[in-house]
């Protein structure tokens, strides 16, 4: 137990938005260690020390397959709380398709929160940044007449968009770890419907002052993955 809450021990499983990498997370997972709380943080495919090139990282699937390898491995018997980032919310709703049984809640913080591939269209939870110009790099893999298969944001804008309430030595750790992450694949996210997924309990946090995932954005995540279930529960 954890004497401080009076809560049980609990596994959390953090899973890191686009470009980042299990690395994001470290203050957080040693927050949560010191509170005698068990944790897990993943690469996904082609992120962090996963040095799989972006580019060739064309499925959804094949992107959320560390995710999908530990879920699968995990015993029956045990439950963990997933937690997510950004787009590191698709994998969390992919998961809970997949792995309801095995999920105590998923936690989404200013994350993609999509119910299903068919219902809600993967654009709804696209960053609206257009206000400052070219913010990404992109790269075409398969050709410049195929839609990009990797993205990152441009140095110079990183610190204003995803950094601009962070210390000093939070800006530095990401200037030297960011690598790009596979557009094609997180593009192509889709969900079938798992028969137990409704029994996942779905936590959202929303950011006021995230630049990429914008609070009115977030908003429609919330209310459009409300109106889903309700008519689903009909």
């Amino acid at each position: 137990m954890d004497e401080q809450a009076g809560l049980p021990n609990l596994h959390f499983v953090l899973v890191h938005g686009v470009c980042h990498g299990a690395w994001c997370w470290y203050k957080i997972r040693c927050l949560k260690e010191k509170s005698g709380h068990k944790v897990t943080s993943l690469d996904l495919k082609s992120a962090g020390i996963d040095l799989s090139n972006p580019n060739t990282i064309l499925t959804f699937d094949e992107y959320n397959a560390p995710l999908t390898r530990f879920l699968s491995n995990l015993p029956d018997n045990e439950k963990v709380i997933l937690v997510g980032h950004g787009a590191g919310g698709l994998s969390l709703t992919d998961a809970i398709h997949r792995f309801a049984k095995k999920i105590r809640m998923a936690i989404y913080v200013a994350a993609n929160m999509l119910k299903h591939g068919a219902d809600q269209d993967i654009k709804d939870g696209d960053p609206d940044v257009s206000e400052y110009g070219e913010v990404a790099d992109l790269e075409y893999g398969m050709g410049l007449d195929q839609p990009p298969t990797s993205i990152i944001i441009k140095e110079e804008f990183q610190k204003r968009l995803l950094y601009h309430m962070s210390p000093k030595e939070d800006t530095i750790l990401p200037s030297m770890l960011l690598r790009s992450g596979p557009v094609r694949a997180l593009k192509g996210a889709r969900f079938e419907r798992g028969k137990d997924a409704d029994s996942v309990p779905r936590i959202y946090i929303k950011t006021l002052h995230n630049q990429m995932l914008k609070p009115m954005k977030q908003e429609q995540m919330i209310e459009m993955a409300t109106l889903l279930s309700s008519c689903i529960g009909k």
